[in-house]
């Protein structure tokens, strides 16, 4: 089961990173209607009809068929969006003068050294290196 929500959610991840919406989704079959309607009216394949609705011959599309407007608005893919931020960064004018920070010194230590208590030390196996 959380295979499934997990792969669902990845599929909705990556449909809205492509600005795709359930809106879209649910608007595919406008899209067939209206491809079909292009296909028996004008005689266009699909790619014609998708270059006259989403690509070069939009614009010219939209200047000749003004009675197929309300059409066009019902396909997936018409709504453009923008979300933007605005960042601000105020300086402050006013200049103030920083005292200076007295750190105290601290002079008790912590820490201690014992010499090793193993044998390895004694016998010579585990020394230091030495400078030649």
């Amino acid at each position: 089961m959380s295979r499934l929500v997990s792969i669902s959610l990845s599929f909705v991840i990556l449909l809205q990173s492509f600005g795709i919406s359930l809106y879209d989704i649910s608007q595919i079959d406008e899209f067939i209607e209206h491809a079909q309607f292009h296909s028996e009216q004008y005689e266009d394949n699909v790619f014609v009809f998708i270059s006259k609705h989403y690509g070069e011959l939009k614009a010219i599309h939209n200047k000749e068929h003004q009675e197929e407007k309300e059409d066009h608005e019902q396909l997936p893919f018409q709504q453009q969006s923008h979300f933007s931020s605005l960042t601000a960064l105020v300086l402050n004018s006013q200049k103030e003068d920083f005292k200076s920070v007295e750190i105290p010194e601290y002079k008790s230590h912590n820490f201690f050294y014992q010499a090793p208590s193993s044998s390895l030390h004694s016998r010579g196996i585990l020394q230091p290196p030495r400078h030649s």
